[in-house]
């Protein structure tokens, strides 16, 4: 099986919406993107299964989010990145996501891969795990779960595509998610949903997707995306 539908992959451009990086700097938000956040909810066994939408913030037509992980206004710039040492060094591959990803091909469902994007969200692990999942995808109960763990996977590392290879994707209006874990203890990420185009600090714009998410700590080794580096600080 091939994957066919990849212009589903990049949902349509809205010139309003942007995130600018700034060199050393916050990302700029333009184009008055809701702001809110959205925590972690586990199941009975301890393993997330679900997001709960909580805090919405006024909408504003332009903001500066926090990039160093030092702001004393999280998740807002307070210009702090000016008094200290940060690396704001962009090391993410500017190859597309397609071929980079590792294919898996089951039954009924085909999973797309990209390790590097991992956050350590955990949605993957429920019911054996996703891997599992897709090698039983004939299966109505298997096929089901796989595709909401993949679609639960906020980085977008996971994907699954049917078995003419069209795209299974939630439909995300655009928005910013602050990623909560209260039981990690931790911030997440900024979740970034609906395809904004995210520009580099030399002017590029990446791979416009669905879902990423973007460093909000300011360790990424893989800047400006997360790399689940903040839960082993």
């Amino acid at each position: 099986m091939a994957i066919t539908n990849k212009k589903a992959f990049k949902k349509p451009l809205n010139n309003r919406f942007k995130i600018k990086i700034t060199k050393n700097g916050p990302y700029i938000v333009y184009g008055g993107i809701p702001l809110r956040v959205n925590t972690v909810v586990l199941d009975a066994s301890g393993i997330p299964y679900r997001w709960r939408p909580g805090k919405k913030y006024p909408v504003e037509k332009t903001y500066k989010l926090c990039r160093c992980g030092k702001s004393n206004n999280k998740p807002f710039c307070d210009n702090i990145h000016e008094q200290i040492e940060f690396d704001d060094t962009e090391t993410a591959s500017r190859q597309p996501y397609l071929e980079q990803a590792k294919i898996m091909k089951g039954p009924g469902l085909t999973l797309t891969d990209l390790p590097n994007l991992c956050v350590h969200a955990g949605f993957c692990d429920r019911s054996g795990g996703i891997w599992t999942l897709t090698e039983y995808s004939d299966e109505p109960e298997a096929r089901e779960i796989a595709i909401e763990e993949a679609a639960n996977c906020p980085s977008g590392r996971l994907i699954v595509w049917d078995k003419e290879g069209n795209l299974i994707e939630p439909e995300f209006e655009p928005s910013i998610e602050l990623v909560e874990d209260p039981f990690a203890g931790l911030n997440g990420p900024f979740w970034v949903h609906g395809g904004i185009p995210i520009e580099s600090a030399d002017g590029t714009t990446y791979e416009i997707r669905n879902r990423v998410t973007l460093c909000r700590c300011g360790k990424s080794e893989n800047k400006p995306f997360c790399d689940g580096i903040h839960l082993k600080k």
